[in-house]
């Protein structure tokens, strides 16, 4: 089933939107490290480097939805892409 023009450029405007609300974001994930005292630290692989920040109960929360929020940003990154190549394939340019 082929969209219509009007409805990818309208899908493309509600995902400039939704960027706009996402909030603080961050590149990594919440890990548990420890065999007996699991311990929650934030991961970060960085030029070639695992860096790692100790949350504590009271942070995991947060850190989690900053790294929720980035995996949102790169969904809707993507599904952009998808859409802005084939309205520049169909000359319809927003």
């Amino acid at each position: 089933m082929s969209r219509s023009v009007e409805t990818m450029q309208q899908r493309v405007q509600q995902l400039r939107h939704e960027l706009g609300t996402l909030g603080p974001l961050m590149r990594g994930s919440v890990v548990v490290i420890g065999t007996r005292n699991k311990q929650p630290y934030f991961s970060l692989n960085k030029d070639k480097r695992t860096r790692l920040i100790y949350l504590g109960q009271k942070r995991v929360a947060c850190a989690r939805k900053y790294s929720q929020n980035y995996k949102r940003l790169l969904a809707v990154v993507e599904e952009m892409t998808i859409l802005n190549m084939e309205l520049l394939k169909r000359d319809s340019c927003l």
